[in-house]
């Protein structure tokens, strides 16, 4: 015995029906296609509603950043050391590493034979500068990275010995930003770090620490 009573032949949809509601599914599709995952995603912005709803910059951030991430990394293969005028040096160079000595790395990684090294630079407006570390798959290294003078966009990522030309593994992206921290994770052998481009209309100094396991850190471009 059941309950519920089988749906008669007159209640069920019609092929009309179901081919009506097939329709308006895939429109439905094409319209989210159009409006938000395009813009959002390839800064692709047809309808113009992308940007009213803030999607299409937050696509244009992400193209961005990728071919000047691409680009730089093409320009020069070989590691250049940092020049005399990025030391720090004066005042500014007070200044910055109060920043750090205020607190602690954060989520500093316990290790018993942990690296700890500090990297400074100044970007010119317009001036990009990548900064890798060399590490295996699977090595841990905690993070702090700040700025005086302006915030940058920044393109963290990852590229093992020997990648394909095309190849790119990010970690995470940001634009105009005074500072980030946290632990950064090799996904496999070869260089993780970061690729920051100043597009204030000023000079902006930087300064990185990290700690952890690493077999080395220098700047790539």
């Amino acid at each position: 015995m059941y309950n519920s009573n089988m749906p008669s032949r007159d209640q069920l949809p019609t092929t009309r029906q179901l081919l009506r509601s097939t329709v308006i599914a895939i429109a439905t599709a094409i319209v989210l296609l159009v409006t938000t995952v395009l813009p959002g995603e390839y800064g692709i912005d047809p309808t113009g509603i992308g940007r009213v709803l803030g999607l299409t910059e937050m696509g244009e951030i992400k193209e961005q950043l990728s071919r000047e991430a691409e680009e730089d990394r093409l320009k020069e293969s070989q590691p250049a050391s940092a020049p005399a005028s990025d030391k720090r040096s004066g005042l500014i160079g007070a200044v910055l590493a109060e920043l750090f000595l205020a607190k602690p790395v954060a989520a500093s990684v316990q290790l018993a034979q942990a690296k700890v090294e500090e990297y400074t630079l100044t970007l010119k407006p317009g001036e990009g500068a990548e900064v890798k570390l060399e590490m295996r798959k699977g090595a841990k290294v905690a993070f702090e990275w700040k700025t005086a003078g302006g915030g940058v966009n920044y393109d963290t990522h990852g590229d093992p010995y020997d990648a394909p030309r095309d190849f790119y593994h990010g970690y995470g992206k940001g634009r105009a930003s005074p500072g980030e921290t946290g632990v950064l994770e090799a996904a496999f052998d070869g260089h993780h770090g970061w690729f920051w481009r100043n597009r204030t209309g000023k000079d902006v100094t930087l300064i990185l620490r990290v700690e952890g396991e690493f077999i080395a850190l220098k700047r790539v471009v």
